[in-house]
């Protein structure tokens, strides 16, 4: 299996957004290297308060940095290379070191946009002067559903990333600034500088397409009339750890969001193994997490990673974990998941190009991929033709040298936001939905694409093995390529 799963394909390169996953029982190389400054999750027994476990932290020399008593989770610092047989006892059920683990963001070629191109006003009716480069807009029907509701205000999506540039022009009026937080190292810091972007612009890049907003001035947004909130989970050395995103999912329930974008998983587990004692408590911590959101009215959505792995028949496992030396993980069940895309509950999506074929990226699955949504596909057009970068998704860009801009990305990471844009639309014209009824509205008005036939084969320009992109697609109306189909905006509000 290919270790691509959650990069942004921009243009010829990639975006990694690392996640690092938790190891249980001291396993991580730093989580026992004495005296080191380590990171734990310590989670209580399901359903118990948190206070005997704070005690035995205390007790282990540890120090309680972040308290999520609604689900019984501590994030804790300590110096003690013996923390995790010290901690163990009454109180406490399983307990996670997060010590050197995850993926370094890698910073990907993107297809910038001129300033001229992006300011210059247009005939087009929406204003927008690169709507005509936004291919993916008319293939969803944006245009249409904007005549009936361009979304409300009071909808907040909270994109889970790399943070939001908040001087963006397309964007600056679009952030829920008061919502807004950084969950680094499992803490909250509401300042602004903290959830801007200081590595990446892939979660401003995100943001652009749920909403950026129709002032004349380059793209729009699915949703333009709906909020974002930057919760910014990639540190600066760009990983994205476990309590980073527990703190993530419960700001979200915390802060009254009806969504989350999440276009990442847990590294260095591809697939999170809940029967291997070393992946069990970050997935314990991260569905408690998710459970808890999802009882307090948000959906969350994901994307199915870029990968082209069938999720729903998961065998084996040689890129994993991708922090050091693979281990051949062979024989895996369903016990081993993708997360938070295989989370229930999770709204999984899957990417298609300008043709609305899958892109050759996309990993897919029967009864794993619930939508598909315009990601990008550079490479192929139509087979053996080199199509345009273009092809990628025209967004909102930002960069450390050269400030905000609009540039083209793709990946599941950008079909991941135009679902979730659909969904905040149909969440503003249905006040008070809850989860579970908006995901199946957001299905039930997706368009039914079918299987191709045969075995689903662009041919790769690069390609790493003579069947690199083989995929087979197998379901009727709701199928492992496209699941109940494109999400459309006007059938969202109509």
């Amino acid at each position: 299996m290919k270790n691509l799963r959650r990069k942004t394909l921009a243009a010829a390169s990639a975006v990694t957004l690392g996640v690092g996953l938790a190891v249980a029982g001291g396993l991580a190389p730093a989580a026992s290297a004495a005296g080191a400054d380590t990171t734990f999750l310590v989670l209580a027994p399901q359903g118990a308060a948190t206070d005997k476990a704070a005690a035995r932290v205390a007790a282990a020399k540890g120090t309680v940095v972040a308290t999520y008593d609604q689900i019984g989770v501590l994030v804790v610092r300590s110096t003690n290379p013996e923390f995790v047989t010290d901690v163990a006892g009454a109180g406490v059920e399983s307990v996670a070191s997060t010590a050197g683990l995850g993926t370094a963001l890698e910073e990907g070629e993107t297809l910038e946009v001129s300033a001229a191109e992006a300011a210059n006003t247009t005939a087009d009716p929406t204003k927008e002067p690169l709507f005509g480069q936004q291919w993916d807009m008319p293939m969803i029907d944006v245009p249409q559903a904007h005549a009936v509701n361009a979304g409300r205000a009071d909808v907040v999506v909270g994109v889970l990333d790399s943070g939001i540039s908040s001087s963006h022009p397309d964007l600056a009026t679009q952030i829920a600034k008061d919502k807004s937080t950084s969950c680094i190292g499992g803490v909250t810091d509401t300042t602004e500088a903290a959830w801007n972007p200081t590595t990446s612009d892939h979660g401003t890049h995100v943001a652009g397409t749920i909403a950026a907003a129709v002032n004349g001035v380059g793209v729009t947004g699915v949703a333009p009339g709906v909020k974002v909130a930057a919760v910014k989970v990639v540190n600066d050395d760009g990983y994205i750890f476990p309590e980073a995103a527990v703190c993530g999912f419960m700001w979200a329930a915390q802060h009254g969001m009806e969504l989350t974008n999440n276009s990442y998983y847990i590294d260095p587990w591809e697939l999170n193994c809940r029967n291997d004692a070393r992946q069990r408590p970050v997935w314990q911590a991260v569905q408690r997490a998710i459970r808890y959101s999802q009882s307090k009215g948000v959906l969350h959505v994901a994307s199915a990673g870029n990968s082209n792995y069938d999720l729903a028949h998961k065998i084996t496992d040689d890129g994993s974990p991708n922090n050091g030396t693979p281990e051949v993980r062979e024989n895996l069940t369903n016990a081993c998941l993708d997360l938070p895309a295989e989370a229930p509950g999770v709204v999984t999506v899957s990417a298609v190009g300008p043709t609305g074929a899958k892109s050759y990226y996309s990993s897919y699955g029967q009864g794993v991929i619930d939508v598909t949504a315009p990601g990008g596909d550079t490479r192929f057009r139509t087979q053996g033709v080199r199509s345009t970068l273009t092809d990628g998704i025209l967004s909102t860009t930002w960069s450390r040298a050269n400030g905000n801009g609009w540039g083209y990305k793709q990946g599941t990471s950008m079909s991941g936001p135009h679902a979730t844009g659909v969904a905040a639309l149909a969440a503003s014209a249905n006040p008070g939905i809850q989860p579970g009824q908006l995901a199946a509205l957001l299905e039930g008005t997706s368009v039914s694409q079918s299987c191709p036939e045969g075995v689903y084969n662009p041919v790769p320009l690069i390609p790493t093995g003579p069947h690199a992109y083989d995929a087979t697609c197998s379901g009727g109306e709701r199928n492992g390529f496209y699941g109940a189909g494109m999400v459309n905006a006007y059938n969202a509000v109509k």
